[in-house]
């Protein structure tokens, strides 16, 4: 486990574009996994603008929200085209996503699997931590799914996700395919990026509390190349 304590989002931002921009050109056929939300949006923008050569990359997103059409603007593919994908030189086809819309979700985790298994794994998996220690969106829970499923949104979930909705989290669906825990435990290389205040119990507990089914992100202690980029208000309640 490496940890890499930095002075603001920002920074943060800065160490992982750099770590990933590497990454790519040493590896120009990276099979590389992808977050959303607020805090990847600063390094979306600096890695499009990195110019780096994308023609032979491959990614997988971590999840997607349910009965979501990909063009709909709440979806998480929107999102992805919107600050990455339209702005490097990434193949349509290498392009790996969660259909939300599918008529049959069980089936659609199980292609999603598939094609992972079929590119070789994951190389570098890129993750955020959601406010309640949420990974992708394996939620706490009595226990954690190994594979890709369908997953109940907890209301403090949807409440993140509000701002594409509108503001309103009803507005939010109920529910999201993810890959499971497995799929996030078995990448080669997993980056963690955590910044603000609002994640600072979280971090706590991801780094130093037990493994636990009440903080998924915890389960990364367990990774044997894991890299932490936490800001300082991130870290604010870790002991000591």
């Amino acid at each position: 486990m490496t940890l890499h304590l930095v002075d603001d989002h920002d920074a943060a931002t800065a160490r992982v574009t750099a770590l990933v921009s590497h990454v790519i050109r040493e590896t120009p056929s990276l099979v590389l996994g992808l977050p959303t939300g607020r805090t990847p949006m600063a390094l979306y923008a600096a890695l499009a603008a990195a110019r780096l050569d994308w023609s032979r990359v491959r990614t997988f997103n971590l999840d997607e929200f349910s009965t979501l059409a990909p063009e709909h603007p709440g979806s998480f593919r929107a999102f992805m085209d919107e600050h990455l994908f339209r702005h490097v030189n990434l193949a349509p086809a290498s392009i790996g996503f969660l259909r939300g819309d599918a008529a049959d979700l069980a089936a659609e985790c199980g292609r999603y699997e598939a094609a992972m298994a079929d590119a070789g794994g994951i190389d570098l998996l890129l993750v955020g931590l959601g406010g309640n220690g949420h990974i992708g969106f394996n939620e706490p829970g009595e226990f954690l799914h190994a594979e890709t499923h369908v997953v109940p949104l907890h209301e403090s979930t949807r409440r993140a996700n509000a701002e594409r909705f509108g503001g309103d989290w009803r507005a939010v669906p109920a529910s999201a395919l993810t890959m499971g825990m497995r799929q996030v435990l078995s990448a080669r290389r997993v980056v963690m990026m955590a910044t603000g205040a609002s994640k600072a119990d979280a971090v706590a507990a991801m780094l130093d509390g037990p493994l636990t089914t009440r903080c998924p992100a915890s389960w990364l202690q367990a990774h044997p190349d894991v890299t932490f980029v936490i800001d300082r208000a991130a870290s604010a309640r870790r002991p000591g």
